[in-house]
């Protein structure tokens, strides 16, 4: 029986596996749960963020909001187009403004609950007596909550 060479061999693999398993075996389970709760974590803090992309050529006014907007009914001016819910439904002139009432009532006969908000995406540079005509149709459609698109102005 000759085996004193094979069996240092095996013996030295065996100690060496033991020595690299010993620092391998570590308890999966609770790196699966700290993973876990990073997840939930990070998915519940994404969720209260809420961007609006305003249309095309429109620089909303800065503002030091503290509290965000509800989620709502977006109702955008660009140009001389207003949009809901990016759709074209009127222009922007004393004649055009007529069917956006009818628009906003059918658009918040669409959303199930109590009170919509409107949410107005509007250039700060849009002259006050549009917002105006705008806030008056939205309160024509029985919408009376409503809140302005801003840019957050960061504190010197």
């Amino acid at each position: 029986r000759h085996r004193g060479p094979h069996m240092k061999a095996l013996q030295r693999r065996a100690e060496r596996q033991s020595k690299g398993g010993a620092m391998v075996d570590m308890n999966l389970v609770s790196l699966i749960d700290v993973f876990t709760i990073l997840i939930f974590f990070l998915l519940a803090h994404s969720i209260d963020v809420q961007t609006l992309s305003p249309p095309a050529g429109v620089q909303l006014p800065l503002a030091r909001a503290e509290q965000a907007p509800r989620d709502g009914i977006e109702l955008a001016v660009s140009g001389q187009t207003v949009l809901l819910q990016g759709r074209a439904v009127a222009t922007l002139s004393d004649a055009g403004l007529a069917p956006l009432a009818a628009a906003l009532a059918a658009q918040a006969a669409l959303r199930p609950g109590g009170a919509q908000p409107l949410v107005l995406v509007a250039d700060r540079e849009l002259p006050y007596r549009w917002l105006r005509a705008l806030m008056r149709s939205a309160a024509e459609a029985g919408l009376t909550e409503v809140s302005f698109a801003v840019r957050r102005q960061e504190d010197a």
